[in-house]
């Protein structure tokens, strides 16, 4: 996979790609669960697997950085939510459980990449911001106001 920023599509973004891998891997998870975890865990990995590369694809689709990175954090969220599960399948010795300590570290390194992503987004941010000659955007307003703002942060 080469590491393309610009992309054209969300297809062409390496932290989807390698995201639909790991949310591919869930599925499979899921789907080796016992039967009283159908309802609950299992299903629960699948929404937050859904959910990983569905906002990559809609923050994606959006015109302003700050959209952009929003769906994204959202993303990283969903992230943390399937290492966690990953965490319950390994206390409850579910299967995988062999499998739970390669799939964390692909998580892991999924979350690197995901916070790469997120860096350069603000640094568009930054770089549209400086190039508009101080004009605010008629959206956000204060756009440095988002870097002072906790739920922004890494």
């Amino acid at each position: 996979m080469s590491t393309k920023l610009a992309a054209s599509t969300f297809e062409d973004l390496e932290v989807y790609q390698v995201a639909r891998e790991f949310r591919k891997a869930m599925y499979r998870v899921a789907k080796e669960l016992p039967d009283i975890e159908k309802f609950s865990l299992a299903s629960q990995m699948r929404r937050a697997a859904l959910s990983l590369t569905n906002n990559i694809a809609e923050g994606h689709g959006r015109y302003h950085y700050l959209d952009q990175i929003k769906f994204t954090l959202q993303s990283r969220g969903s992230l943390e939510e399937l290492i966690e599960d990953l965490n319950t399948c390994e206390d409850e010795q579910y299967p995988p459980v062999n499998r739970v300590p390669r799939l964390k570290q692909k998580g892991w390194r999924l979350r690197q990449l995901t916070d790469g992503y997120i860096r350069y987004l603000r640094e568009q941010k930054k770089s549209e911001a400086s190039s508009s000659a101080g004009e605010a955007s008629p959206l956000y307003g204060d756009m440095a106001s988002i870097d002072n703002d906790s739920r922004f942060s890494m």
